[in-house]
């Protein structure tokens, strides 16, 4: 319509509009017009209009405040005419997305330290007992998120496919160890107790350094501190539960698994 055309509703009232016939009607016949006000544009998504509703995040996690969200408008999404509904998207289907993305990849990590360490073994039962270092881990991962109020999001999902990788190093130490005596001819109960006391320090000492290197990534400000401070957090606690635990968890996971006993008392006098 040139701009002559609809300065005044009259003059749209008046518009011509032709027929199959041939004819002309006004548009005043077929359509009712009034002034109002709409969107200067309509946007859709898969063919489905949408108003989008944009925020920013600031002082917290976006999931927890997405979740706040959820639970706030819960009675008015119910209560929706039919065909409405209300998405989250934006970042937060990204970060959605993203959980899954690495999920995916912290069980392709866990099954090729599985698959290595089985061919450096040459058994498939040892690696699995050292696999347990992992979810002992994820203890120390949980509690320290908690200590500090961190939420689980991706960045804390990446440490956790470098910490699938560095918690079974104790382990390997310590079986490697054990394995080694019993090959030499050692009592396997024996075997298992020289194991666990005589790689102690080693144990310490590898995993300590390691906590130690990671400490100033917990407490980095500035740019960047947001991605930094999660994993080093995750990697801290969680290689600190998983050293602690190591000691104590896998030499009895290992007993249990190749029926290894203690000595009866006579024979241990």
């Amino acid at each position: 319509m040139d701009e002559k055309d609809r300065k005044r509703i009259e003059d749209i009232r008046l518009l011509p509009i032709p027929t199959p016939t041939g004819k002309r009607v006004y548009l005043k016949d077929v359509a009712s017009l009034e002034v109002g006000t709409g969107p200067l544009e309509i946007e859709r998504q898969n063919q489905v209009r949408k108003v989008s509703v944009l925020a920013n995040v600031k002082g917290r996690d976006m999931g927890s405040t997405v979740e706040e969200l959820k639970a706030k408008l819960a009675l008015l999404e119910k209560n929706l005419p039919s065909g409405y509904f209300i998405e989250y998207a934006g970042q937060y289907e990204d970060m959605t997305s993203g959980f899954q993305d690495l999920f995916l990849a912290f069980l392709i990590a866990v099954t090729l330290v599985y698959m290595i360490m089985a061919s450096q073994f040459e058994h498939l039962l040892h690696p699995l007992v050292i696999m347990f270092t992992v979810p002992m881990a994820f203890i120390g991962v949980i509690a320290a998120l908690a200590a500090v109020g961190s939420p689980v999001n991706v960045i804390v999902f990446m440490g956790l496919i470098i910490l699938a990788g560095v918690a079974v190093n104790n382990g390997i130490v310590m079986i490697d160890y054990i394995n080694q005596k019993r090959k030499a001819g050692e009592d396997a109960y024996q075997a298992v107790v020289e194991g666990a006391v005589t790689r102690l320090r080693p144990i310490l000492i590898t995993s300590f350094t390691t906590v130690i290197g990671m400490v100033p990534m917990v407490f980095s400000k500035g740019e960047g501190a947001e991605m930094r401070q999660p994993i080093g957090l995750t990697i801290v606690g969680g290689l600190t539960a998983a050293t602690l635990l190591t000691l104590f968890v896998i030499p009895i996971i290992y007993s249990y698994f190749n029926k290894i006993k203690p000595p009866p008392r006579e024979e241990a006098r």
